[in-house]
């Protein structure tokens, strides 16, 4: 099958070749010819199979008929828009969206956090008829008036179950009180989760589900492989296995912004180029770093999550775990940046014997064991088989049975160490008389105690004396 099989208009099919596509990938043989129709979609395949092409392609020519060359502002409404979860991914599709749109007059922008509004604003009053966004930016502009979504003819979400995972299921439930009822909805997402299936419930209209693989599947172009090491050994052997690789580029996930840094000096100090992304990173930090590692200026990217989706790099060869996610559906994303496009591609995992149970969870998840690898002298051995086992646990636990034995042994010892008396505490009295060395006394006789030395004393026949009230005295009789 070709592209021109699909139904597409000769402007998209120029912008196609332009980028050097004979056929289509399985998710757009199925996904474009349901969007052309109308119908609201819901789709799901494997990262790196060309998702972003399925609904840009006929986004483009469902719109193409309000395509002009017109000024006015008033003329280019805004009539899609996309939501993505990052930074990146919002950029990745900015892109696609400019390629295949290359030859026809509709305009698209970009906008995100973590850059100054101004130039967002004056780009959206000039008039844009197809806006990528992340949700928390978009509503910024919603509440500073500087969009209008009334006209919008065709929302798609990419990557859901990211949007899910971040926590912008309330953004999007507010974006979709702000626009038409009567539009296309698209939802594309790489993995499905019950909550997902809930959202499109909610969103969707009688939509078609196209998924070209079983749910949290990884490609067949990836080479899986675990590698046991000590967590104090894993930078020495990342070391040692990109010294071994000298012309291969990879790319490194770490699970905190502080390991992200402090690692990428270290690759820096054993004179391997090397740079980090993450969240704290300003935009124009972030395009620089992915710029240089996209042109090979750059060999080594060490990366949170922030990254997992969103990258689009031709021919990756190899991404490395450095830590094992501590979600298992994260470790197809993280993946899913090597063997994209048919493309081989490798994932390495260094697997310390505290992750074992993080990688029995992406072992159930993906349904295959991934064969694991002993690098010669970075082997932790027998620490890393017996992690998990009663004995290993009862060994390194320190829990009641460790503490038993530590006791029966106590016992052993001579008595007169068990028995040795301890000296009296020393009497210490307060200013007021009370005595700290004296153990405590329940408030009933502390009361009666009270009440005993309030008791009067002497001749009970005697005159008893008033005793003035705490405010005002009692008077005179």
């Amino acid at each position: 099958m070709s592209f021109a099989d699909l139904g597409l208009i000769p402007e998209l099919l120029q912008a196609v070749a332009d980028e050097g596509y004979t056929e289509p990938t399985p998710i757009q043989q199925q996904a474009v010819p349901v969007i052309l129709t109308g119908r609201d979609v819901m789709g799901g395949a494997q990262t790196g199979t060309g998702k972003t092409a399925g609904f840009t392609l006929p986004l483009l020519q469902r719109l193409s008929r309000h395509a002009n060359t017109g000024t006015s502002p008033a003329r280019h409404p805004v009539r899609a828009l996309i939501l993505a979860p990052t930074r990146e991914l919002a950029v990745q599709v900015f892109e696609a969206v400019a390629g295949y749109g290359r030859h026809l007059a509709l305009r698209a922008t970009c906008i995100y956090g973590g850059v100054d509004m101004n130039a967002q604003i004056q780009e959206l009053r000039r008039g844009i008829e197809i806006v990528i966004a992340t949700p928390g930016r978009l509503l910024d502009h919603v509440q500073q008036k500087t969009i209008n979504l009334s006209q919008v003819e065709v929302l798609v979400l990419d990557e859901a179950d990211r949007m899910l995972d971040m926590g912008f299921i309330p953004d999007i439930r507010r974006i979709l009180t702000l626009l038409p009822t009567n539009r296309q909805s698209l939802l594309f997402s790489a993995t499905f989760s019950e909550e997902i299936r809930k959202l499109a419930d909610q969103m969707l209209k009688n939509p078609q589900l196209i998924e070209v693989a079983r749910r949290n599947t990884v490609s067949d172009t990836i080479t899986h492989v675990v590698h046991p090491v000590s967590a104090g050994m894993k930078r020495n052997l990342l070391v040692h296995l990109l010294r071994h690789q000298p012309d291969m580029q990879m790319l490194v996930f770490v699970d905190t912004k502080l390991v992200c840094g402090r690692l990428a000096h270290f690759l820096e100090r054993n004179g391997i180029s090397a740079d980090a992304i993450h969240g704290d990173k300003s935009q124009q930090q972030r395009t620089e770093t992915l710029d240089s590692f996209k042109s090979g200026r750059l060999r080594v990217l060490i990366a949170t999550d922030v990254a997992a989706r969103g990258l689009d790099i031709d021919e990756l060869p190899c991404v490395i775990n450095y830590e094992l996610p501590h979600t298992a559906e994260d470790y197809i994303h993280r993946i899913g940046r090597t063997g994209r496009a048919g493309h081989k591609g490798n994932a390495i995992s260094l697997v310390s014997p505290e992750e074992k149970h993080w990688l029995a969870d992406i072992q159930k998840l993906i349904k295959f064991e991934i064969p694991q690898e002993a690098v010669p002298g970075y082997d932790p051995g027998a620490e890393f088989a017996e992690t998990g086992s009663h004995s290993h646990a009862r060994r390194i636990g320190g829990g009641r049975a460790e503490h038993k034995d530590s006791g029966d042994k106590a016992d052993k010892g001579p008595k007169r160490e068990r028995h040795r008396e301890r000296p009296a505490p020393r009497a210490v009295i307060a200013t007021d008389g009370f005595d700290f060395s004296k153990p405590y006394e329940p408030a009933a006789s502390q009361n009666a105690t009270a009440e005993s030395a309030a008791a009067p004393t002497g001749n009970p026949n005697s005159p008893r004396r008033p005793l003035a009230a705490l405010l005002g005295g009692l008077g005179r009789k």
